[in-house]
């Protein structure tokens, strides 16, 4: 699927099913709301009404079913009728399961997609994650014809009417953002540099009329960035710090979205074994998820200053690799002993989330990262685990998952129970905690933290997606449909100011009340 184009109209027109295969696919109670009118000039002279309406009664969906309706040409399939609180009402995850195994062959397809307008962006975004850009298969370069496919959106419910240009458009941002970030996870180090990765900044940059600022090499040690110099030293490709900046006119507020960009990760010195390590190539897909959304949000038009930071570092192995033991001055000015070169995503993070503060002056920081194995054990392969400052951002990203269908659940905060795991006798903290069975995914986000200070009065966000980043062996470009959803209301576009929770009620702690109130300007 790798050669194919995706397409989002408001009517993909009548085609005979035999030249252009279907997949109609949607909640079966949804389906049963589709009129016959509307589905048979894509299915006729093939499929009858009293075929249609047979294969409607023969779903069963538990979680999900589906039934040819001629051949291999036309299928129909049937999402969940109903989820559980901590899903997404859209049933992403599964749009992308049927389409991967139901979407019939052909280099000219269609779907269609019935669903309630508020589950249009996610079922949009879980139809891209069927699409991957990246393979080197032999076979895919011998084929010179350009596959489509098409989607339809058919709405029911409130608000069903013909789905509007504005939003076709942001779809196809949105969904170029999710592609790109899975093709940029799916690219191996031999490729997928930091070389490479600065190259696909530089694109974006280009696209947008940004021109990126980059700090690399010797010029991160002169400059104090401790972290990811550490960490990069060892490589071919020299590590670097790359930041792409919106800052329009009339802004309000300033944000920043600081991604680990680790291109590979060998663990350093304290090495992976050999089932551990195949895989590192997606230790990049926090800041390959930041650039995806960063150019869908431009595209979309952001209102707010917003700041893409990209820590970049591959951590290798060789004669001028970080030691256990090794003292590194962080750019927070703080000093980190190493006992574990493995723990590296949250030293480039700690640079990155202090630029932030310090030189680019965000009053939100959010970062994003493949930080921790545990995050899987924590919250499971499906939802990203938040860590936050602020009660009202964790409600928010729980509520802006279960709506973009990038699936969030909270981690404990608790610094003042946590952070003496980094104790250190000889620098301020050390780089890994002394007790791996205490929380090490929340340790692992303080550590962080810790870097602009846990009594920074701004917004910190702090998002791991080690396992979400990816579906087997496949990229998901988990991350984007997150950050466009969460920080929707910041947009000019009405779909996005839909799927974003903040300026609506959340659910906050009685004890975080006083801290969270200052913020409700910054949403």
């Amino acid at each position: 699927m790798a050669n194919v184009g995706l397409q989002f109209q408001a009517s993909a027109g009548d085609a005979d099913p035999q030249s252009r295969p279907l997949l109609l696919l949607g909640q079966l109670h949804h389906l049963h709301r589709v009129p016959w009118s509307h589905v048979r000039g894509k299915l006729q002279p093939r499929v009858t009404e009293e075929l249609w309406q047979a294969a409607l009664s023969t779903l069963n969906p538990n979680p999900t079913d589906s039934c040819p309706l001629y051949l291999n040409y036309a299928t129909v399939a049937a999402l969940p009728c109903r989820v559980s609180r901590h899903n997404s009402p859209s049933a992403a995850h599964f749009i992308t399961r049927l389409v991967r195994t139901c979407l019939p062959p052909g280099v000219h397809r269609c779907i269609v997609m019935v669903c309630e307008q508020p589950e249009v962006f996610a079922s949009a975004c879980a139809l891209a994650r069927a699409f991957p850009l990246f393979t080197h298969r032999s076979g895919a370069s011998r084929r010179l014809e350009k596959k489509t496919v098409t989607v339809e959106f058919f709405l029911v419910g409130q608000d069903n009417g013909p789905v509007e240009v504005s939003t076709l458009q942001c779809l196809a941002n949105a969904t170029e953002g999710v592609r790109l970030a899975a093709r940029i996870v799916d690219t191996p180090c031999n490729e997928m540099n930091t070389d490479t990765f600065l190259e696909e900044i530089n694109k974006v940059g280009k696209e947008l009329g940004i021109v990126p600022t980059i700090i690399r090499d010797e010029e991160l040690k002169t400059r104090g960035f401790g972290g990811i110099y550490g960490v990069g030293k060892a490589a071919l490709h020299p590590p670097a710090l790359a930041v792409l900046s919106h800052t329009p006119d009339g802004a309000t507020q300033t944000i920043a979205w600081v991604g680990k960009g680790i291109v590979y990760d060998t663990g350093g010195l304290s090495i992976k074994g050999k089932t551990t390590m195949p895989g590192m190539k997606r230790d990049c897909g926090g800041a390959a998820a930041v650039l995806g959304a960063f150019r869908a949000a431009i595209k979309q038009g952001f209102k707010d200053n917003l700041h893409a930071v990209f820590c970049l570092a591959e951590n290798s192995v060789g004669p001028n690799a970080t030691r256990p033991d090794d003292i590194h001055l962080l750019y927070s000015g703080k000093t980190v002993e190493i006992n574990n070169t493995d723990a590296e995503g949250r030293l480039v993070l700690a640079d990155g989330v202090s630029y932030a503060c310090k030189d680019l002056g965000a009053d939100i920081i959010l970062d994003m990262a493949t930080l921790t194995g545990a995050q899987g054990i924590a919250t499971g392969k499906y939802h990203a685990a938040v860590l936050t400052n602020s009660a009202e951002w964790e409600a928010a990203c729980v509520k802006a998952g279960r709506k973009c269908g990038d699936l969030v659940h909270p981690l404990v905060y608790c610094p003042e129970l946590h952070f003496s795991e980094f104790t250190s006798a000889v620098a301020d903290m050390k780089n890994s905690v002394a007790d791996r069975d205490n929380s090490p995914s929340s340790c692992a986000g303080l550590f962080i933290a810790s870097h602009i200070g846990f009594d920074w009065p701004g917004v910190w966000v702090h998002l791991d997606i080690a396992a979400p980043v990816h579906a087997g062996e496949r990229a998901t470009g988990f991350g984007v449909a997150l950050l466009l959803a969460l920080f929707g209301r910041a947009s000019e576009d009405h779909l996005l100011n839909l799927v974003s929770p903040l300026g609506c009620e959340v659910d906050v702690e009685e004890g975080d009340m006083g801290r969270d109130s200052k913020r409700r300007r910054l949403v």
